[in-house]
């Protein structure tokens, strides 16, 4: 798996309250060809999200999880997040042939479910159902994302990297080790998985064993010397906060530039970030520093970032 992380410490979730009204004018530079409160209901036809799609068989080839999380009824409520879902269920069908009937949302939306904890493990389960070589899998999430501490000596960093469902308050978070177990061991071979989470947090989230940073793989795996690579299949992950323009910089990037490969997603990142602290947005003056968050991609195994990002 190769997840596009960030190296710079996450805001505390309460920051986000403080802050929200700045960050969503930031936010709004990146996506003013649409709106961020899309307050429409989606169209039954982008994806099946009814109470009985976990019962439905997954499909096989191609298949999706999206999840955006809003987090209503909180003070650090997010904007944007169903519009973010929508942008990245659009560019699977039109740019990498994904049936609708192979995207499954989570949303706080009538038409969906909602992104609960359970909800979350119930889709991994439906993501990871019946795997064959060949099958090409996705996984994005867009909403909170914190850090806590390691207490099985299985992070260099010594943190554990989180993702935040709607319920995380009452019913916990879902760790990078639960989401290792889950979504990366048992991917076989053949088997592609790519997980892009917009979230606020450091490290990869996908808990992968290379990281790559100034144009070389580093070594990232646990002092435990626990296993966290696939049962032969791959798996990559484009990780980005960038204060919420991270899908917007990603999706963008792969429009507009014909056979993307994996370096060119992570300098066009980059360049986003530079132009972002050139035009000193108001949230800088907030921050009281430069966004000084690095594109970096992480893998279960070393390649050649100039291969074809495809989904």
């Amino acid at each position: 798996m190769i997840p596009l992380g960030n190296s710079e410490r996450s805001l505390p979730i309460q920051e986000h309250g403080r802050f929200s009204s700045k960050m969503r004018r930031f936010r709004d530079k990146f996506r003013r060809n649409s709106s961020r409160e899309n307050s429409r209901s989606p169209s039954p036809s982008v994806s099946p999200r009814l109470s009985l799609i976990f019962t439905k068989p997954a499909p096989s080839g191609k298949r999706a999880l999206l999840c955006g999380v809003t987090y209503k009824k909180e003070k650090f409520r997010l904007r944007g997040t169903l519009h973010d879902v929508h942008s990245m269920s659009d560019l699977l069908v039109r740019k990498f042939n994904f049936t609708n009937d192979s995207i499954l949302i989570l949303a706080e939306e009538e038409a969906y479910k909602p992104p609960t904890r359970r909800n979350i493990l119930e889709a991994f389960k439906w993501l990871m159902e019946d795997l064959k070589s060949g099958d090409s899998l996705v996984f994005y999430f867009s909403g909170h994302g914190l850090r806590q501490p390691d207490f099985c000596d299985d992070e260099l960093d010594g943190f554990d990297e989180t993702i935040c469902p709607l319920d995380f308050r009452t019913n916990g978070m879902i760790s990078d080790n639960d989401i290792n177990d889950i979504l990366v061991k048992p991917l076989l071979p053949g088997v592609t998985l790519h997980a892009i989470v917009d979230a606020c947090h450091s490290g990869t989230v996908l808990d992968l064993p290379w990281v790559y940073k100034e144009n070389r793989w580093v070594d990232n795996r646990p002092p435990s010397g626990a296993n966290k690579g696939t049962k032969g299949g791959k798996a990559f992950s484009a990780e980005k906060t960038m204060m919420g323009a991270m899908t917007y910089t990603f999706i963008k990037a792969i429009w507009e530039i014909p056979d993307i490969t994996y370096q060119g997603l992570l300098d066009h990142m980059h360049k986003a970030i530079e132009n972002v602290n050139k035009a000193r947005c108001p949230l800088l003056k907030i921050l009281q520093r430069k966004i000084d968050q690095e594109p970096v991609l992480s893998s279960s195994e070393k390649f050649n970032t100039n291969t074809r990002f495809k989904l």
